[in-house]
């Protein structure tokens, strides 16, 4: 089968798109973890300039205060300057101030506040001719000299290098993630084929399965195989199931079409071989019963391929008190008679006229087989369910035959002559159409002696007078 346009992952296995999805997944984080540190960086190494900016002014001011010149570690820079931010002369800054490794700051106004309030600033390249220099980092603060004047001393450092430390050291994060994805994608494309292993054996034992085997479980520690080994097993035991009933269900439907075809043809050679008009007329008259067998025998097995198929019409209000009278209607005379015992006028199910019809029909038709003196049809409405009981005092069904009794072909008797009966298909229909619509079927003693079969329907909303 070739994938479809609309749908890439069509036709890949497995392993391959989660492998994919996930080095996808861990790229997408990688990089955007690269480009947080990228953006980070930069304020990382300011932070460190800061940190040894703070304590070599703390130590500038306390020599000022004094009247020291203040000193500056290696690579750093102190500076004096009064309020205004110009530098005050070198007797009063100190030798530190003339050999400063960055010139003092050639500040405005707005960076002179913000450095008195203890804020730091960044200025350009220092005055000294090279407009190709770092940018410089100052601190600063507010002391008070001996003499009783105010004294402003910053400190300083030049941010060499941190451009490019930042523009590299954001491109070695994005080969590191992307580095780190391709060692995520070989590790989770093995990961991945190892936990799919046990699934790939699984599935090559099942299809090497012999007929009646079932798949080997897995121990308790195995949890998701071992669930998935017993769903195969459930599933095979369907399959086989349904293929015996098949079996079953054609076996049975031949034997039963051949017994009515064979008699046709037998009567139909005598007829031909003694053209004698009485004995036509009799031939006659059994051709047609074998055909009208032949033909219920073909009804129901339509009416079971139809219901099994799900071919089954939307369910309907159906009055089931009026159609156990037209049930008995068209029963028509029997030699027995057919007593109807209602609860109500109404009583309303969810099911189908032609349904309902075929339930009924069978039932009456098997009660009227069996019974000695007379069939009572009862109706009775439960809160959620409508049931008929159809009683007779017939032999009964035995208790081991009542589980299998609604079984397709199924008799309590093993005579199949046409004295006895249909062809085992009316109960099994009764059975399939009842179950369908959400009912349930039954078999018991019967009060008068006999059988009693009940079947219930859903109840609908509809009240019953």
């Amino acid at each position: 089968m070739r994938p479809s346009p609309g749908r890439p992952w069509a036709g890949t296995s497995l392993r391959l798109r989660i492998t994919a999805i996930a080095t996808a997944v861990t790229l997408v984080c990688l990089l955007g973890l690269a480009l947080v540190a990228g953006r980070g960086l930069g304020p990382l190494l300011t932070q460190s300039a800061d940190e040894e900016l703070q304590e070599a002014l703390a130590g500038a001011a306390r020599d000022v205060v004094a009247g020291r010149s203040p000193t500056a570690p290696d690579g750093l820079a102190v500076h004096v300057l009064d309020t205004a931010g110009d530098p005050v002369g070198p007797e009063d800054a100190g030798a530190a101030a003339q050999e400063a490794a960055v010139a003092a700051p050639d500040l405005t106004r707005d960076q002179v506040r913000t450095l008195k309030a203890s804020t730091p600033v960044t200025t350009g390249p220092p005055a000294t001719g090279n407009d190709g220099g770092p940018p410089v980092r100052w601190h600063g603060t507010v002391v008070t000299a001996p003499d009783g004047s105010q004294r402003l001393v910053v400190a300083g450092t030049g941010l060499v290098g941190q451009g490019a430390a930042e523009e590299s050291g954001g491109r070695w994060l994005v080969v590191i993630a992307l580095a780190g994805s391709v060692v995520a994608g070989v590790a989770i494309w093995f990961a991945v084929g190892s936990a799919l292993h046990p699934v790939a054996r699984m599935r090559r034992s099942v299809r090497g399965l012999a007929p009646g085997a079932r798949v080997e479980v897995p121990g308790a520690a195995a949890g998701e195989l071992r669930a998935l080994a017993d769903d195969f097993n459930a599933l095979l035991d369907r399959s086989e199931a349904t293929a015996e009933r098949l079996r079953r269900f054609t076996g049975d439907a031949a034997h039963e079409l051949r017994s009515p075809v064979a008699s046709i043809r037998v009567q139909s050679e005598v007829a031909v071989a003694n053209p004698d008009p009485e004995l036509s007329h009799e031939v006659h008259a059994d051709v047609l019963a074998d055909a009208e067998r032949l033909s219920a025998l073909l009804d129901g097995l339509l009416a079971l391929a139809r219901s099994d198929a799900g071919e089954l019409p939307p369910p309907e209000d159906v009055d089931l008190v009026g159609e156990v009278r037209a049930a008995v209607a068209r029963a028509g005379k029997q030699p027995v008679p057919i007593v109807v015992k209602a609860m109500a006028t109404e009583a309303w199910a969810a099911a189908a006229h032609t349904e309902v019809e075929l339930v009924l029909d069978n039932l009456l038709r098997n009660a009227c087989r069996y019974t000695r003196t007379r069939v009572v049809v009862s109706v009775l409405t439960y809160r959620t369910g409508v049931a008929v009981l159809v009683d007779d005092d017939g032999p009964g069904v035995p208790p081991e035959h009542r589980t299998k009794v609604f079984d397709r072909f199924y008799r309590v008797s093993d005579d199949r002559a046409r004295a006895s009966g249909g062809a085992g298909l009316g109960l099994a229909l009764v059975a399939q159409l009842v179950r369908r619509r959400g009912g349930r079927v039954a078999v018991g003693d019967s009060p008068d002696g006999g059988a009693r079969f009940t079947v219930v329907w859903p109840r609908t909303g509809r009240a019953g007078a």
